[in-house]
């Protein structure tokens, strides 16, 4: 089964065999959550991992290191988003750096990820909401990676980190993805169509069931 959960807050915060770093295609440390990850990580010790791998990247590419100093993961994950602004149509690459990100996950034997909100800040470029498009490549490459490998376990965990780009994402599985809902006849998840309460209180919104045992969840009690 895989799981989505829309998280408030900072991907490099959350508790996941991986981080995702939204990186540049020299995997030099930048601003914004790839200053914060290389920070967190060690930069010296991060930046000399980076540095076993040829560069520059391809816009999708997805390359791995050991997480170093950041305790709550196991490693990072280094996704080579588009920037809009110079490739205004590279949404084939976007849902790209997704997809290979859970390959690269898949292939070191991990099962849950945290992921930023890919090319939704400087790299959005002109998109008229560049938050929604990072959020919707990210449920295709998951859905995508489910038909895949349909047996293999995963979370992800997708964070948007300031308020306005947390509602947008919110707005886009509220207005959007739960249209693509699809629930067996007799299943249990059709009593809790309209949300389920956990036992902490927190409330989740099925969002996408279909035939390849997915799941979708959308975190938006607090």
């Amino acid at each position: 089964m895989a799981t989505i959960e829309l998280i408030h807050g900072s991907c490099a915060d959350q508790n996941a065999d991986v981080i995702v770093n939204a990186a540049n295609r020299y995997l030099a440390e930048g601003g914004g959550i790839c200053g914060v990850i290389f920070k967190k990580a060690g930069s010296s010790e991060l930046a000399a991992a980076c540095r076993e791998y040829k560069t520059p990247l391809e816009d999708g590419d997805a390359v791995i290191t050991p997480a170093f100093g950041l305790s709550n993961a196991k490693g990072i994950i280094h996704a080579v988003g588009p920037n809009f602004a110079d490739t205004p149509e590279a949404f084939d690459e976007l849902f790209a750096a997704y997809f290979n990100s859970l390959v690269v996950l898949k292939d070191n034997e991990y099962h849950s990820i945290s992921f930023p909100l890919i090319s939704s800040g400087i790299f959005g470029g002109r998109l008229e909401n560049p938050a929604k498009e990072s959020a919707k490549r990210c449920c295709e490459a998951v859905r995508n990676f489910v038909a895949k490998y349909p047996d293999y376990e995963l979370k992800v965990l997708l964070c948007a980190f300031s308020d306005s780009e947390y509602q947008k994402v919110l707005a886009y599985f509220d207005g959007n993805t739960t249209k693509e809902m699809h629930l067996s006849t007799g299943d249990a998840l059709t009593n809790i169509l309209g949300g389920r309460i956990q036992e902490d209180g927190t409330q989740f919104r099925v969002v996408v069931e279909d035939g390849n045992n997915m799941l979708l969840n959308v975190k938006v009690g607090p």
